[in-house]
């Protein structure tokens, strides 16, 4: 999977996976998402994805679905990775899912600055200072801040 570098480029071809709120992961409270909103799935659909790469509020759709997704929620092995995880309301669908490498356009770009304030008072967990670190590291680029502002974020 490639690796983007810059936000100007809105398709996107990354690994998906999927997740449920019926896996009772630790630290996972039902369908609350990370953001403290309630996991969706209807027209929009919650997804997951490293913060650092797919901020808070990144708008996006999948080739070949209907549905738009928001990313409202991390997860631990999400960091590092270019994989988005689509929630599923039910293990079945999440299984039938599977693993699978798709093609997405990014309709808007989420707000770095909103999951670093969301991040900052979890860096106890080495996957949230990773992603804190991430997202300041780009609000701090002159670079990065540009394009983003140029490509519809922040």
């Amino acid at each position: 999977m490639p690796t983007y570098k810059s936000h100007s480029n809105r398709t996107r071809y990354v690994r998906t996976t999927a997740y449920s709120h019926m896996e009772n992961e630790v630290g996972a409270p039902g369908r609350m998402n990370a953001s403290g909103g309630i996991l969706k799935y209807g027209s929009v659909r919650s997804a997951a994805a490293d913060l650092s790469v797919y901020p808070l509020g990144t708008t996006f759709r999948v080739k070949g679905q209907a549905y738009t997704y928001v990313v409202d929620d991390y997860g631990s092995a999400l960091v590092g990775t270019n994989t988005i995880d689509i929630f599923k309301p039910s293990l079945s669908s999440m299984r039938h899912w599977g693993t699978r490498n798709t093609e997405i356009t990014v309709i808007q770009w989420g707000s770095f600055a909103r999951s670093a304030r969301m991040l900052k008072g979890r860096t106890s967990y080495h996957h949230c200072r990773k992603m804190y670190h991430g997202c300041n590291h780009k609000l701090n680029s002159k670079v990065v801040s540009k394009d983003l502002k140029r490509n519809g974020a922040l």
